[in-house]
């Protein structure tokens, strides 16, 4: 024994420990805060004398992750065991003892304890839950503590309340969660057989009922076809009986008991009173009307040689071949088929059609694909001719043929998709404009220029003129907005007015809006792409139709076009004056307008795109936001910076457009993507603090340009007579497609 006095070696209990606490009365129990009790260990967690650690609850090992408590983590998750137990019955000449099986449950959120029998029919002892659920506590003398997990294993038994339970098997769940636990899983055990149970099973194996029974088994068909029902369109000829007609019906069969119900259809003013039903629910025989039967002369079972004593004592004997019974044929789903005729209570009914699902149910269980339905209607009468009373003279045509259609005038029905298809969608405004002139002996209307626009949504027509310096005519709205009649109509007449549409508008067309001619001479670049993208809805502007028309000349006039292009280009570059070649088309016998013309010209032209110059565009957008009093270029630069993510100085053009839209930048769509196209680099992106630079007319002023020069650009396309916008024509690629390979080459001519 070492001596206390030695270096190292000390008395002192205490040296080395670092709790010194005094344990509380409360305490975590379960995950939940609960109350202690008399076993709190001593000062700094240290068991007394006589206290032992035992956990109160199933120690479940810990896993990664937060520490959820035991409630939470096994919420609704149970351990299922089978079991039984073995009990003795005194005083029974049948039986000595019964074995009862049972199911124990275990809960892991709480380890309570379930215990539950099976309920067996005419078992004559009380049956279900044996054991409410609840901590059971263990034997004695441990009767302190309570079952936990461990308690649990197959092939052993567990005495709950002195009652013996041998647990046999569990279920895959409960298998593998012992198994992840580290409980080795014993071996499956074999329940004995009740001898009661057995002897009660041979007998009832041996048994034979004294009474006449014969079961109609009818559950499978119920559940199996339930709430699936045929339909049929059926057809009733009445005609020969007094006042009567043909009615048509709608049959109900349903396949869950083979019964049928016939519903009326009526149709209006047909003076009949509808009753819910022409037919109640219920089995049609074939052979309707059928003779009456006495009572008890139709039965479900047939019973023979009656012997013995009335009621108890007595012998019956049930005929299995029904011998002498009623056989009553009635309709099944196999007698119903699209043309044939039923029997309904003496009423011939004929089934004329059906719906789809009663033809999938017939495809998929007959394998009948002909459902074509049967007419038995004559063709209906053809309709009147409604006279409709001629216009008035009052309101639109439109709103006085509404109270002619009935009692309660409605507004005429505009067309909305038309309307919602053609309106005004983002920057694509949708609205055809021309340039026309006034056809009229007057010297003075004869210079006035008009701005015709056509709304594609609703084909409504507005007319603008321009101001004019020194034309001694006020400019403005020539023509309010709505739609224009097409003239050399009737007034007062019945049928509908023709009105202008926008086939009716192309350049070098005649109009008389109102009976003022007028000619159109030119159009916006908007109208001529949009004419030409729906070409299908356009034909002077369909490219098709114009190359058919020039291939329809004769050769005489191939080898004039020959000569006059070799007078035009006498070099053969291939390419030859628009003016020369207007010349050309409209001196031959084809009939071309100048619409087709110039849309022949567009497809064969050479782009030229002319030179202007950034300082004069800068001009003339300054002046035109310094007459519409515009300043918020420091809002439109915040804009543009919060767009610019990068802070790179560049922003695409698209983007750069939206943020002038937005503010309303008062500048023509054309000046606007010009100046834009001028800022633009390699990259097509749009330096704006040039650009917002360059149109700041406080800041950098531009100098003044002159007025004519502001008014060329006011408009979003030029309205006075300009040069044209093409200039030069690929001749030879025309030649190519309207003659052939051979016609490109004008020297062989």
């Amino acid at each position: 024994m070492a001596s206390p006095m030695l270096p190292g070696n000390s008395v002192n209990r205490n040296l080395g420990r670092d709790k010194f606490h005094k344990s509380q009365h409360f305490d975590y129990s379960n995950g939940v805060a609960m109350m202690v009790g008399a076993e709190k260990p001593g000062i700094g967690g240290e068991l007394l004398l006589g206290q032992s650690a035992r956990p109160k609850y199933s120690l479940f090992p810990r896993k990664e992750g937060s520490d959820t408590p035991a409630w939470v983590a096994f919420n609704k998750q149970v351990l299922c065991f089978d079991a039984y137990f073995q009990e003795t019955v005194p005083q029974c000449r049948e039986e000595k003892y019964r074995v009862r099986k049972c199911k124990i449950y275990f809960y892991l959120e709480d380890d309570t304890i379930q215990v539950v029998e099976p309920e067996l029919k005419n078992s004559g002892i009380q049956q279900g839950t044996l054991i409410r659920r609840h901590r059971i506590p263990l034997p004695a003398p441990k009767d302190d503590c309570f079952y936990n997990v461990h308690h649990f294993n197959i092939n052993q038994e567990i005495l709950l309340y002195s009652r013996t339970f041998m647990i046999t098997d569990c279920d895959p769940f409960t298998r593998n969660f012992l198994m992840k636990m580290g409980v080795r899983v014993n071996p499956l055990a074999s329940a004995p057989t009740d001898p009661y149970t057995t002897l009660r099973q041979e007998m009832e194996e041996n048994m034979k009922p004294l009474r006449p029974y014969e079961r109609l088994d009818t559950l499978k068909q119920f559940l199996e076809c339930d709430q699936k029902v045929l339909r049929f369109y059926c057809y009733w000829d009445d005609t020969e009986s007094t006042f009567g007609d043909p009615r048509e019906m709608i049959l109900h069969y349903f396949l869950a008991d083979d019964t049928m119900e016939i519903y009326e259809v009526f149709p209006q003013n047909s003076g009949r009173d509808a009753v819910p039903k022409f037919l109640h629910r219920g089995k049609l025989p074939k052979n309707a009307p059928i003779p009456k039967r006495q009572l008890g002369e139709i039965t479900d079972r047939t019973v023979l040689n009656v012997f013995g004593p009335v009621g108890q004592g007595g012998r019956y004997i049930l005929d299995s071949l029904k011998t002498g019974a009623v056989d009553e044929e009635l309709y099944k789903d196999c007698d119903l088929i699209i043309g044939g005729v039923i029997n309904v209570w003496g009423r011939r009914v004929l089934l004329y059609d059906c719906d789809n699902f009663t033809k999938e149910y017939y495809r998929s269980k007959y394998g009948i694909e002909d459902f074509t339905p049967v007419s038995f209607k004559a063709p209906p009468p053809p309709k009147p001719a409604k006279q409709v009373p001629p216009y008035t003279g009052f309101g639109s045509e439109e709103d006085s043929l509404c109270s002619c259609q009935g009692l309660l005038p409605k507004p005429p029905q505009k067309d909305f998709r038309k309307f919602m298809e053609k309106d005004r969608q983002g920057l694509v405004s949708n609205v055809l404009r021309f340039v026309g002139k006034m056809l009229t002996d007057s010297s003075i209307d004869k210079e006035r220029v008009f701005i015709i626009c056509i709304y594609l949504s609703d084909d409504t027509m507005v007319v603008f003129e321009p101001p004019q310096r020194n034309s001694g005519v006020i400019g403005g709205k020539f023509l309010e907005r709505g739609r224009v009649k097409k003239p050399g109509q009737e007034l007062l007449k019945s049928e509908k007015s023709e009105y202008f549409t926008a086939q009716d508008l192309y350049v070098g067309a005649r109009v008389d809006l109102n009976n003022q001619p007028f000619q159109l001479l030119d159009a916006d670049e908007f109208t001529f792409n949009y004419m030409e993208q729906h070409a299908d809805e356009f034909p002077k502007a369909n490219i098709g139709t114009i190359i058919s028309k020039v291939k329809s000349i004769s050769e005489e006039q191939q080898k004039k076009v020959k000569q006059f292009i070799m007078m035009s280009d006498p070099s053969s570059t291939g390419f030859i004056p628009y003016e020369s070649f207007r010349t050309l088309l409209a001196d031959m016998d084809i009939q071309l307008s100048e619409h087709e013309i110039m849309t022949l010209g567009r497809n064969y032209s050479v782009q030229e795109q002319p030179e202007v110059n950034v300082g004069l565009l800068l001009a003339v957008a300054q002046d035109q936001l310094k007459r519409k009093t515009f300043e918020n270029f420091s809002d439109m630069i915040r804009a543009f910076t919060h767009q610019d993510r990068g802070r790179s100085g560049h922003l695409s053009s698209k983007e750069a457009w939206i943020i002038c839209k937005a503010f309303r930048l008062p500048l023509s769509d054309d000046l606007l993507r010009a100046l834009l196209e001028k800022f633009q680099d390699e990259s097509e992106k749009i330096d704006y603090h040039a650009f917002l630079s360059g149109i700041n007319w406080r800041e950098n002023p531009a100098p003044a340009v002159l007025p004519d020069v502001t008014v060329k650009f006011d408009a979003d396309w030029r309205g006075e007579a300009a040069d044209p916008a093409v200039k030069t024509i690929n001749y030879s690629l025309l030649l190519e497609d309207a003659f052939g390979s051979a016609a490109t080459n004008i020297n062989d001519s």
